[in-house]
């Protein structure tokens, strides 16, 4: 009987006794940001910046864990198919996640149903750059001088279903031209091709062609944001060149595996945002051609909603396919 009833006290106070370990504050671990590129690309160090401080505002190790491969969506899987409780976050780009769904059919994630958005953190803005061959100082002279040829001009590209080879498609739908894509294996082969005269034009990031920009090798026409680059302030849109609305940047973003709690979500917002205010990270970004666009979890995913249905008309309409 003693035996019997201490067993009952026992039970009835387990869930006393568990009590402290469930209310410690979030996050009482460490938690672990996966990214699918490499070290060194554009993605992980965004990742590395927000994870330092990050881990500071929080008093928690952020980890980054590298997951490369498949144009990121590698990255985007192992995080879809995380538990849902704060400790895994996924820096990703619009690459994987925004136009992967319109090129690949066997994806194991969806974008709708399996992340929560947590907030933009960045945007690059591509340069349109010709070679010096090609007899345009403007937009409206380069449109001139490509519907005067008698065959589609080139242009190169890091890949078929690459941001760059999108924003390329987009510009030769709005103004109403024929192109012809070169793809190589990779931005800086794709830059090469156009210093070497292979291709006649190129659409790529700032960080990537403005020391070759001082240097006369190659010439910037225009830049792909709404709004002008602080980085080249006397650079015009081609909003502004006469293709209204035209719009194309390479975004990273932070999200949580869909049905991570709601405060959860709202702390790592707030601490984020906090983060990407900073004037020391803001010109960490500002080295690579980058700004921060931090934002709520609802803007961010209407910009993840925006950015699928736009690039996923240019793929069908252009017939693009991935590699």
């Amino acid at each position: 009987m003693r035996r019997a009833l201490g067993l009952l006290i026992a039970l009835a106070l387990c869930p006393w006794l568990a009590l402290p370990a469930q209310a410690q504050p979030y996050p009482n671990r460490p938690i672990r940001m996966i990214v699918g590129f490499a070290p060194g690309g554009g993605v992980d160090i965004a990742a590395r910046v927000v994870a330092q401080k990050l881990a500071e505002g929080l008093g928690q190790s952020v980890v980054v864990e590298n997951r490369p491969g498949a144009g990121g969506t590698i990255g985007d899987t192992a995080a879809a198919k995380s538990p849902p409780d704060g400790y895994t976050l996924l820096m990703t780009a619009n690459g994987p996640h925004a136009i992967a769904p319109s090129l690949y059919g066997n994806l194991q994630y969806d974008i709708f149903r399996d992340f929560a958005a947590i907030t933009l953190v960045n945007a690059n803005q591509y340069v349109l750059v010709v070679n010096p061959s090609v007899p345009a100082k403007s937009v409206a002279e380069l449109l001139a001088w490509l519907k005067a040829q008698g065959e589609p001009q080139t242009y190169s590209s890091a890949g078929n279903g690459t941001p760059a080879h999108l924003a390329a498609e987009l510009f030769a739908s709005m103004a109403g031209v024929k192109l012809q894509h070169v793809p190589y294996r990779g931005a800086a082969p794709a830059l090469t091709g156009l210093m070497s005269g292979d291709v006649k034009l190129l659409f790529s990031d700032l960080s990537v062609v403005a020391p070759h920009l001082k240097e006369g090798k190659i010439r910037a026409l225009a830049i792909t944001s709404l709004k002008r680059s602080p980085l080249m302030p006397d650079l015009p849109t081609l909003d502004e060149s006469g293709l209204k609305g035209y719009e194309a940047q390479v975004w990273q973003g932070l999200l949580a595996p869909a049905g991570t709690p709601p405060d959860i979500i709202a702390r790592l917002n707030a601490e984020t945002v906090r983060i990407l205010n900073m004037p020391e990270v803001r010109e960490k970004f500002a080295v690579f051609g980058s700004t921060v666009a931090p934002g709520t979890p609802a803007e961010f995913d209407a910009e993840i909603h925006r950015e699928f249905d736009k690039w996923s008309k240019v793929i069908k309409d252009a017939g693009i396919k991935a590699d």
